[in-house]
């Protein structure tokens, strides 16, 4: 199974971390990627698995070289999404998965296009939406009302996606989950189609 990458966006409450740990040993071997920082660790944070915590310097010489879909500076202290644990994880044939915004997607297709494969994952509906953000009960009434109205804004984009997965039955969206994920490994890129060519021509009998 070669190495490629899978975009995943949607509403926070999708499920869309469920779906991905109910998919782990489907899937094959993957990374999923995690944001490079300047700030220190917290306590109980580990690097590689919470974050990846670098000095300044590391960080702005990486940026420099161009080693950076994007980032932002928070409070004094950089954020963003290393480019180096990706070329890593594809040079090991692992499936790179992005859990991003809708912004995010569209950085990664232009950065890497032929590479990506991408799925919007939604529940069925915006009440439902609303019922398991509530019933979850980890964030005030204000933070909600915030991630409803991002939600309103970012099922608009869901036609720039390959895929969508109505998360209304979570065995059902994982099923389809761990379809796409496959797929998406089998999916060549513009170098390999070309190369393809070459060797259909170049064998005619």
């Amino acid at each position: 199974m070669g190495g490629a990458i899978l975009v995943l966006s949607g509403p926070s409450g999708a499920g869309k971390s469920t779906i991905i740990h109910k998919s782990e040993t489907y899937i094959g071997e993957y990374y999923f990627s995690i944001s490079t920082t300047t700030r220190l660790p917290r306590e109980g944070e580990e690097n590689g698995v919470d974050y990846y915590f670098v000095s300044k310097e590391e960080f702005e010489e990486d940026i420099k070289a161009g080693q950076f879909l994007e980032y932002a500076t928070v409070h004094g202290n950089y954020y963003g999404t290393s480019l180096k644990p990706v070329a890593k994880a594809l040079s090991e044939n692992k499936l790179v998965i992005f859990d991003i915004d809708i912004q995010g997607h569209r950085l990664v297709e232009a950065k890497m296009g032929d590479l990506v494969t991408s799925a919007f994952i939604t529940p069925p509906t915006l009440a439902e939406l609303k019922r398991r953000l509530y019933s979850r009960s980890t964030d005030d009434k204000s933070i909600i009302e915030k991630r409803v109205e991002n939600a309103k804004n970012e099922i608009k984009a869901i036609n720039e996606f390959d895929f969508v997965i109505i998360n209304d039955d979570i065995d059902k969206a994982t099923e389809e989950f761990i379809t796409i994920a496959n797929a998406s490994r089998l999916k060549l890129s513009e170098k390999e189609l070309k190369n393809l060519i070459v060797h259909w021509q170049n064998n005619p009998s």
